[in-house]
This record gives C-alpha cells, sequence and structure tokens, in this order.
C-alpha cells in the first residue's frame, strides 16, 4: 500500500505562478525589500511593477502565449524580473546554467524551441556566442546588462498584456535535468506543478520559513531548486534574500554575520566548508537558525558538524527537477537526521523492488529498515514530461501517474525515508550492491580529508570495485594506504575501496551533486 504524508492535503490553487507569487501584495509588505543586490535593494511593489513593464516590452517583441524564451543570468534582482516576466508575458522560460559553454547554450535553444534569449555580459560570451551557433538574429539576442539593457527595456512603458493561462496544462518553464548519469532532458513544468510543490514545501516548513526569514541565497536560480525552492518562495512567503551570483565561502559568511540572515538554503558542497574551513570561525553566524540542504544527499555525520560548529538546525529536503522539486523533507526532531524525512502534503511514494518481475512494493518494517527500493513518487508537482522525448516520458512516468525517481530508498517503521543511491550509480562488486554515497560518508569523516567522491571502476580482471577519488586538506599528508585503511575499518569487508585516487577537485554540477558521469568519461579516457 502508498505511504502518503502525515500531513492533511492542502488546497491548491488554479491560477499562474505569477498572481500566486504578486498577485496580492498586501499593504504591510508593499514597502518591504524582498531583494538585496550587491547592496542595492528591491521592495515587493517595486519588483511587481518592474515585472509587469519586462512583461509588456517582451509582448512588444512579439513574445506570447507558445514562445520559449532563454533567460541565461546569475543572481541577481535582474533574473527575477526577466524569469517572472517572461510568465507575466504568457511565454514559457528555459532557463540556462550560467556556466554553460556556447555548445550548451546553442543546443539548449535548438532542443527547447527558444525564440529569443536573454542575457548578461556578467556571465561572458557564451549566451551570444551559442545564440549565434543556434541560427539566431540578432535582434533575437537581448542583453540584460549594459546601456540597453533591462533598465531601457523597464522605461519603455509598454503595459503588460491581458493574461492567458491554463495552469494545468501550459508550460511555465523548461529546466533542464542536471545530466549526472546521462544527457540532459527538458523537463515541462506547469504552473500547477511550481505553485503545488511552494503550497507543500510552505506546509512542511511553517515553524522555519516566513515572512520574517532573512534568508542567504547563494544556490543558483537557474537550476528548479534555487528557481521554485530559493526564489519563488521566498516571494511567495514575502521574506527578504540576499542574493549571491556565485558562491564565495566568505561573501556569505559575512552576509550572515552584517545582515543577521537568519535562514539559508544550501548544498552538501557548503555544508563542507561550513563543516571544516577555518574561515568560519572568523565570522558571527549567532544569528543563523536554520539551513535547508538540498540538490543531493547530505550525510549525517557531516549535517551534525555544521549543527555543532553554528549552533543551528540543519532541514533536509528531497527531490528531483521532474518533482518541481521537493517531495519529501526533514524538518525539526521528528525525523532521524541520516533521513529525508517524510512526504509532502497532498504527495504518495513507494519503495518498489526492480529486481522482482512484477516490481512489488516493499513494505513498511516492523522495525528497523526495510529492503532498499527504488522511490516512486505520485503527486500534483510531478512534471508534464519530457520536452519532445515521449519515450523517456513513457519511461519515467508509469503505472498511473507514478514517477520512477532512479534512487533507492528505505523505510523505517515510522515511514521516514531514507536514500540509499542512485539505482545506476551502485557499484556491483562480487554480486554485492555498494552504495557510493555510503562511501562517501565515511571518507569525509577523515580529518584530512576536504572532498570525496566514489564510483565504480573495473580492475585488469574485468571485475566493478570501488574506487576513491581524494580532494586533501590543505598540507595534510595522505597515502592512498591511509585513506584505505580508514574506509575499510568502518564498512563492511565487500564494500572496502580498492582504489584512490587524489585530486584538486571532484567534478559537480552548479547544485554540488557529484558528475560521476564525468568521473566514468575520466577512466574511460584511460583505456
Amino acid at each position: 500500500m502508498p505511504q502518503t504524508s502525515p500531513r492533511p492535503d492542502a488546497i491548491i490553487p488554479d491560477e499562474s505562478i505569477f498572481d500566486y507569487v504578486f498577485g496580492d501584495i498586501a499593504p504591510e509588505f508593499a514597502d518591504k525589500v524582498a531583494f538585496v543586490d550587491s547592496g542595492a535593494t528591491t521592495t515587493y511593489s517595486e519588483l511587481k511593477s518592474m515585472i509587469e513593464a519586462f512583461a509588456g516590452a517582451l509582448a512588444h517583441r512579439g513574445i506570447g502565449k507558445g514562445d520559449v524564451v532563454a533567460l541565461h543570468c546569475p543572481n541577481s534582482t535582474t533574473f527575477a524580473v526577466a524569469y517572472h516576466g517572461i510568465l507575466r508575458a504568457n511565454a514559457t522560460v528555459t532557463t540556462v546554467a550560467t556556466l554553460a559553454t556556447a555548445e550548451d547554450v546553442a543546443k539548449q535553444l535548438t532542443a527547447s524551441g527558444a525564440k529569443m534569449i536573454l542575457t548578461t555580459s556578467a556571465i561572458g560570451w557564451a549566451g551570444t556566442h551559442g545564440a549565434e551557433n543556434a541560427g539566431f538574429t540578432e535582434d533575437q539576442v537581448v542583453g540584460l546588462t549594459g546601456v540597453h539593457g533591462i533598465a531601457e527595456m523597464l522605461a519603455e512603458g509598454h503595459p503588460a498584456p491581458e493574461q492567458d493561462i491554463d495552469p494545468s496544462t501550459d508550460v511555465a518553464v523548461i529546466p533542464f535535468s542536471s545530466g549526472t548519469t546521462g544527457v540532459p532532458k527538458g523537463v515541462m513544468l506547469s504552473h500547477t506543478n511550481l505553485i503545488a510543490n511552494l503550497v507543500q514545501v510552505a506546509d512542511g516548513t511553517p515553524t522555519v520559513l516566513g515572512s520574517d526569514t532573512i534568508a542567504v541565497t547563494p544556490l543558483p536560480f537557474f537550476h528548479i531548486y534555487g528557481m521554485n525552492a530559493l526564489l519563488n518562495l521566498l516571494l511567495r512567503l514575502r521574506a527578504t534574500q540576499y542574493t549571491m551570483s556565485k558562491f564565495d565561502l566568505g561573501d556569505f559568511l559575512e552576509i550572515i554575520q552584517d545582515h543577521k540572515a537568519n535562514f539559508a538554503f544550501i548544498a552538501p558542497p557548503i555544508a563542507v566548508a561550513l563543516a571544516k574551513h577555518p574561515m568560519v570561525d572568523e565570522y558571527d553566524t549567532s544569528s543563523m537558525k536554520t539551513m535547508l540542504s538540498g540538490a543531493a544527499s547530505l550525510k549525517e555525520e557531516l549535517a551534525l558538524q555544521v549543527e555543532q560548529r553554528l549552533n543551528m538546525d540543519m532541514v533536509q529536503g528531497y527531490g528531483m527537477t521532474e518533482l518541481s522539486p521537493v517531495s519529501h523533507l526533514r524538518v525539526g526532531d521528528g525525523s532521524p537526521l541520516n533521513s529525508i524525512g517524510t512526504a509532502v502534503c497532498n504527495t504518495e511514494f513507494k519503495l518498489v523492488d526492480v529486481d522482482s518481475d512484477d516490481l512489488a512494493e516493499i513494505p513498511v518494517p516492523e522495525s528497523g529498515h526495510s529492503a532498499a527500493g527504488e522511490l516512486w513518487v505520485r503527486g500534483p508537482q510531478v512534471m508534464l514530461g519530457y520536452l519532445n522525448n515521449e519515450e523517456a516520458t513513457n519511461q519515467t512516468i508509469v503505472d498511473g501517474g507514478w514517477l520512477r525517481t532512479g534512487d533507492m530508498a528505505e523505510l523505517d517503521e515510522h515511514g521516514n525515508t531514507y536514500i540509499v543511491d542512485r539505482l545506476k550509480e551502485l557499484i556491483k562488486y562480487k554480486g554485492y550492491q555498494v552504495a557510493p554515497a555510503e562511501l562517501e560518508a565515511v571518507l569525509l569523516g577523515h580529518p584530512d580529508i576536504a572532498d570525496a567522491a566514489c564510483s565504480g571502476v573495473f580492475d585488469r580482471d574485468g571485475e566493478e570495485i570501488p574506487k576513491a577519488y581524494v580532494v586533501p586538506q590543505a598540507g595534510a599528508e595522505l597515502s592512498a594506504d591511509d585513506v584505505m585503511e580508514y574506509v575499510g575499518q568502518r564498512v563492511a569487508p565487500y564494500k572496502k575501496v580498492r582504489a584512490v585516487e587524489f585530486m584538486e577537485a571532484i567534478p559537480k554540477s552548479a547544485t554540488g551533486k557529484i558528475l560521476r558521469k564525468d568521473l566514468k568519461a575520466m577512466e574511460a579516457a584511460r583505456v
């Protein structure tokens, strides 16, 4: 029997994402600061007016319902205005990674069918050159910075068009999945998908998020986590957010200290820095009350290190682009720190035995943990499907709307969920399944290891073995034998690390996911 959220279902409004976030700004919030961006402040009433003016400028340029507009812009007030301006113009946004190459940009413009790209000089020429490679004309490339940038567009004075949105079927955004294990796919998310998840996350975090929240937001807005769980949620709650165009530990700590930030959205690499970097002790972080980690699994030991060092609470969320993005939240002491907690409201889930012929559901155990199975999720936050890829859609959304996450998980007797690892990333050593995430958690517990990743490689006999990729702490004297011995003392014999490579940095996505496909590609190039 599928599991449900312990929280009662909530009403999901049937309206556009713009109306849900900005439609009713109460008088007490009109002059409240929504953004602090490089010292410049923007109030909620100013932000709404800018968005409507930008929508008018886009409509004047022929952008409307059915059109896709690419947005290539770092975290900023400009991003928020452009993003919501596109939506307010009844069009669809496809967000482009800030570090995308010109080739990446060209591929996404072509795949998404974009009619226009909005880009900035702040992140180089990739946007412009990518547009050229995709065959865009000069008037299809709009610069948001410079003399003829967004300020000039806002000053044109064109009224925003009438809204023409079917919330449940119209595609609001097409983010591209991170591609940690394969080629990125365009994920079609409706207005209802986005709104549903805002309702769900707000419902699950009333004790840690609200209008009194002062948040620092270093994670990229182009990614669904930053786009919906950070940007849109904080705007809907009428919180104040300090944006960061890119993560810098010193700047992050300075914002907390100088502006008394009490909430932060982070990813595991930031947690590693907060747990291990000596710079943290140079700043007053006493205002920080809660941090929510997402985008990748946060290990228990690492979470505890951050909590103890900063004297605050760690919250963990789980999700993916295809879930808009959240399906589970661990908030407060009701769920173990090493779990992703329970499902958000309006959400069903189950664990499926992928090795069984009938894909049998794994039951909740009477005690301890269940066997591991693939996590399946069903709810209003599940995507419409993959853009122009019916085959992939049908492989991912199955059996009456269940989304196959591709993540292996376990359940305890209270319904708490524990992510084991990606289904495709499990290492099969002599018939045993070894989860890279478990080994990474052990490695990060070593005082001389700054960062680490694990992946399966093949030895001379064709046997897949666990290999560790290790970034030593500065000045540490660490050998491969030291690493293997450390891990071997803490795991079952079949889980031992059998090879070690030292690196300057672990390849990761912008949101902190380990890019194991890059590690595998590196190994393949050596053969």
